[in-house]
Formats: structure tokens, C-alpha cells, sequence
């Protein structure tokens, strides 16, 4: 090449970059970012979301001095909430629906084929990360990522600058790339020193923190010097295990941690911190009939079910936001949200444009984060999980459903035999009153909304597996209903 030519291309390789560079709001105008993600942490697993028994003082005071938006959901399981967090898209744009092939469970015994499973996030989807490092923040990763692990698959090659990830061990655990650590170090201990570092090390420019924790996931286990904290202490409202409160204590104290490098490198006005969970605890399934008490690690009452299940139990998570001159403190919201509005939100607030040409399913929480806008002014949330979640012989979390949640409103459909289920979250919060065939028409309206929703998303559905029980082919509302339908 001539250097001429060499110069022109170099130029014009280099001129997009240098006009978002200066589209770019100021350094200075723009918060460092940290997101603190639990795993299987539930919804009432916090002191601050009304637990007697665990211990969060550092996340406590998070909400204290910032807002809690009390309606938040996630996908029923891991892989699907990251999916969704990572790429801004529902599950039916990435594939990623829960966690391993259909083959985990099985689902021949069922009367649907489940859609098969994406396992690694697709390298076509745009991260948040590669979003946010456009923008020109300064990306890190450490903890659980989930989405694919190998070759161009690894974080540190989807926007990260820096990766580590661990998962499936607390201790004695293996890192990638592999990383040192001191012999009998906690892996919550391990990772926020890995975060300290990095924020240490970027406290003069924007930076994205992203801290996945794989705590308080399975198997429990934890330091001993905690667990001995929480034999002596009494139950409290079906929160009884000493090693699950010692595995949230140490997310909690790493949460401490990350809160107090930033009072004292004096970036505390200026970061936003969020803290959240990837889906409901694992709880609650005794009084579901999936088994004894034995089966519940933790308790999400008053949310019905828990981890694996399309109810609340098992979708709605703690979401605590601190933005210093923007969250009031101490203040809740109760609009829903879900796992795709984090995508817009972290763009919104880096003020950062979306990439061009690449669809976004979620809307910015920054309205609500200010303080404007209720549920009436917030559009729908959609769930759709084209598969099967078992426990044990027999037993499952959830079969093939997807939902609508509107306002105060959720209308769940299940695929096996089109049963439609309603409930008013505002007067119902525990599922426990299905008002389908009550509330034909408001069933109906929601329906609707459901079914336009998976055309225009072009949301596969499982197929017929045993044709004598194929799904039916209309809704279900009950005979009752059905008349009133048929009338109106």
C-alpha cells in the first residue's frame, strides 16, 4: 500500500471513532458506573426488602440513600437474565432461554418439544460493554458471565477490558484467564478485590464495573467464621439457613467494600451504583407442591414459587439504584421493569447513543430513577420461556408459559393446554387468586397484547410432542368465561 492510501484508509478508520469522541458528553459530566449482581439472591433476602434473619447493613444503606424499584423481574433462571442484561434483547432475539440444552430435563414425558437452547450469547449481538466502551468508558468484568466462555466468545473479547471469570466453586475455585489468589481465599472476597483494583486503578476517567457474584448460588457454601454468626441466631419468616446468610453476609460486606473505595477515592458523587439479582431465590416450592420444606433454601413470601418459575417467586428481584443529585433517598418505585430496560438506562445515563441499526427491547428506567412516571405511563414487560424446568420425578418449576405484565396486571399463558391465568399484583402480590375467568374481557385484552408482541418479536413456540395432547388451539378461560366471551 502507498502511503497515501495508507493515511487515507487510517483516516477514515479512525474518523467515526473520533466523531463519537467528540458527540461524547465531557469526562467530567459523566458517572463511573458499577453494577452489583447476586445470583439466586431472592426478593426478600435482604434486611432492606424485609428479612429478619439475613444481615445486609452495606446494601441496606445503598437504599437508604438511593431508590428501590419494587416490581423489577428478571428471567426465571441465570443464563437467560444475563442474555438479556448483556445484549438489551428479549430471549426470543438471542435464543438464550435457560441454562444447558433441552436435554437437562425431561421433557419427553411432557406433551411439548421445548425450542432448543442457545448456550453462547451470538458474537452479533452488541454488548453493553462495547456500548458503553464506544462511548469511551473504561469496561471491567469479574465474576459469573455465563454466556460463553471459550474463544471470541470470553467477556474480555465482547467489550471488556478486563475479564476475569469464576464460577461454580466458592472455594478452591478456577479463574479465566487463570488469576492468583491466596490459598483458602473466598471467591466473593477474591472478586472484589479484583473490582477494588480496577476502580482504583480508572478512578481519573469513566469506567463500567460490572461484578457479577456467583454467591449465594449453590453449593452452599461459605466462610466458617459466618456461618458460626447465624447458628444461634432463631428463624425468621422462613429464612433459617446459616450458610445461606453467611454466603449474603459476604455479598454484603463485598458491596461495603465497593461503596467505601469509592468515599474514599471521593468518587461517590459521581459513580451510580445499582445492585440487583439474576432471578428469585431458590424457595418456596413446598407450598407450591414440589416438594418439603427440605427442597426451600431460602423463602420469597409473600411471592408465590421461587427460581425456575414464571410466578413472581421466581422472576422478581431486589433493584437498588444510588445516583447522587438524582435518586431521592430512601425513595421506591413500583412500575414494572424487567432486564431489558438495564441496556438503555446504562446508555442513557453514560449519555451514550444506541448502536445504530440494532434492535433495543427495553426503555430507559432513568424517568423513574428521577422520579417521573408510574406504571400507567410505562409500556408492557413480556416473558416468554418455550421450555420445561423440573425438580425431582415428576415435579416442575414451570412448564412452557409466557406472560404480560401491564400496569398492575399479569396474564399468563400456558402452552401444554392454552390455560390463561390473570392476577392483579397491586391487590394480589401472591398469585394466589386467578381472575381469568372472572375477567374475560380484561384476559382477553391482554392476550391480544401477548400474542402481537411474539409475532412482531418472531418468538418460536415448542412444537407438538404427543399429538393426542397437543395444546389447544384457543385460550382457555374456563366455561363460564367462555360464555361471557362468546357474548362480548
Amino acid at each position: 500500500m502507498k502511503p497515501a492510501q495508507f493515511m487515507l484508509t487510517a483516516l477514515l478508520v479512525a474518523l467515526p471513532q473520533a466523531i463519537r469522541a467528540a458527540d461524547a458528553p465531557p469526562s467530567a459530566s459523566r458517572p463511573s458506573i458499577v453494577f452489583v449482581l447476586a445470583d439466586d439472591l431472592g426478593w426478600a433476602d435482604l434486611g432492606v426488602q424485609g428479612s429478619h434473619y439475613y444481615e445486609t447493613p452495606h446494601i441496606d444503606r445503598l437504599a437508604a440513600q438511593g431508590m428501590r424499584l419494587t416490581c423489577y423481574h428478571n428471567c426465571q433462571n441465570c443464563a437467560p437474565t444475563r442474555a438479556a442484561l448483556i445484549s438489551g434483547q428479549y430471549a426470543p432475539r438471542t435464543g438464550v432461554y435457560t441454562v444447558g440444552g433441552i436435554g437437562r430435563f425431561a421433557w419427553q414425558t411432557r406433551p411439548l418439544r421445548p425450542v432448543d437452547n442457545v448456550e453462547n450469547l451470538p458474537l452479533d449481538k452488541i454488548t453493553i460493554a462495547q456500548s458503553l466502551k464506544t462511548a469511551g468508558y473504561v469496561t471491567g468484568l469479574f465474576g459469573k458471565w455465563h454466556l460463553g466462555q471459550q474463544g471470541d466468545y470470553h467477556p474480555g473479547r465482547r467489550g471488556f477490558d478486563e475479564a476475569v471469570v469464576s464460577m461454580g466453586k466458592h472455594f478452591d475455585f478456577a479463574t479465566s484467564p487463570r488469576t492468583a489468589y491466596p490459598p483458602g481465599q473466598y471467591l466473593a472476597d477474591f472478586l472484589t478485590d479484583q473490582a477494588v483494583d480496577f476502580i482504583r486503578r480508572h478512578k481519573d476517567r469513566p469506567f463500567f464495573l460490572y461484578l457479577p457474584h456467583f454467591a449465594v448460588h449453590t453449593p452452599l457454601d461459605a466462610k466458617p467464621e459466618l456461618i458460626d454468626k447465624f447458628k444461634t441466631k432463631p428463624p425468621a419468616g422462613g429464612h433459617r439457613n446459616p450458610t445461606y446468610a453467611a454466603m449474603i453476609a459476604s455479598v454484603d460486606a463485598s458491596v461495603g467494600r465497593v461503596l467505601a473505595t469509592l468515599d474514599e477515592l471521593k468518587l461517590a458523587e459521581r459513580t451510580v451504583v445499582i445492585f440487583s439479582s439474576d432471578n428469585g431465590g431458590v424457595g418456596g416450592y413446598a407450598r407450591e407442591g414440589l416438594g418439603t420444606d427440605s427442597n426451600d433454601i431460602t423463602d420469597n413470601a409473600p411471592l408465590r414459587s421461587g427460581k425456575g418459575s414464571l410466578y413472581e417467586g421466581g422472576t422478581r428481584d431486589p433493584f437498588i439504584v444510588r445516583w447522587p443529585g438524582v435518586t431521592r433517598h430512601g425513595s421506591t418505585c413500583d412500575a414494572p421493569a424487567i432486564h431489558v430496560d438495564l441496556y438503555p438506562t446504562l446508555l442513557e445515563i453514560a449519555g451514550a447513543e444506541p448502536p445504530a441499526g440494532y434492535a433495543l427491547d427495553g426503555e430507559s428506567l432513568v424517568p423513574l430513577f428521577r422520579g417521573a412516571g408510574d406504571s400507567s405511563q410505562r409500556r408492557p414487560i413480556y416473558q416468554h420461556f418455550p421450555g420445561y424446568l423440573g425438580m425431582g420425578r415428576d415435579h416442575w418449576r414451570t412448564t412452557p408459559v409466557g406472560l404480560i405484565h401491564a400496569g398492575d396486571w399479569k396474564l399468563m399463558e400456558f402452552f401444554e393446554d392454552g390455560r390463561l391465568e390473570l392476577y392483579n399484583l397491586r391487590d394480589d402480590v401472591g398469585e394466589t387468586k386467578n381472575l381469568a375467568s372472572q375477567m374475560p374481557e380484561k384476559a382477553q385484552e391482554l392476550y391480544a397484547q401477548l400474542l402481537a408482541w411474539r409475532q412482531a418479536i418472531q418468538a418460536p413456540m415448542p412444537t407438538p410432542h404427543k399429538p393426542e395432547t397437543a395444546p389447544a388451539l384457543k385460550p382457555k378461560l374456563g366455561r363460564k368465561a367462555k360464555g361471557k366471551a362468546k357474548r362480548g
